[in-house]
């Protein structure tokens, strides 16, 4: 059971206002925010994400190969959710369609570079 992920932010106020119009798309809350990190509920059997800015010091970064997958309720709110992240300054990394025989889901990466997929399986 995972309890909980974290994505690595440069600019916490740019991520926030960014993951705050994602996540709520998809029954997200901000269940905290700190200096360096805020935390993101997704209900209490469910992990959360956690955006922070690396306690190293160091720049954040994203790893290839590494990604999230959000949980979408039908094939409007993938669309839907894509096209937000988009507009609030995401970059494409693959329009939302059929992929297999169950799953119709979009890629995008978020303004620092993590790799998302709102995604529909059935």
């Amino acid at each position: 059971m995972i309890s909980y992920i974290t994505i690595g932010s440069n600019d916490l106020s740019a991520s926030a206002v960014f993951f705050d119009a994602l996540f709520s798309a998809v029954n997200g809350t901000r269940a905290y925010s700190l200096d360096k990190m805020i935390g993101y509920s997704f209900g209490s059997e469910r992990p959360m994400i956690i955006v922070t800015c690396p306690y190293d010091g160091e720049a954040a970064s994203h790893g290839n190969g590494t990604m999230i997958a959000l949980a979408a309720k039908d094939r409007t709110q993938v669309d839907a959710v894509h096209a937000l992240a988009l507009k609030n300054g995401a970059t494409n990394e693959g329009s939302p369609g059929q992929r297999g025989r169950n799953f119709y889901g979009g890629y995008f990466r978020d303004p620092d570079g993590n790799k998302f997929n709102i995604c529909l399986t059935t």
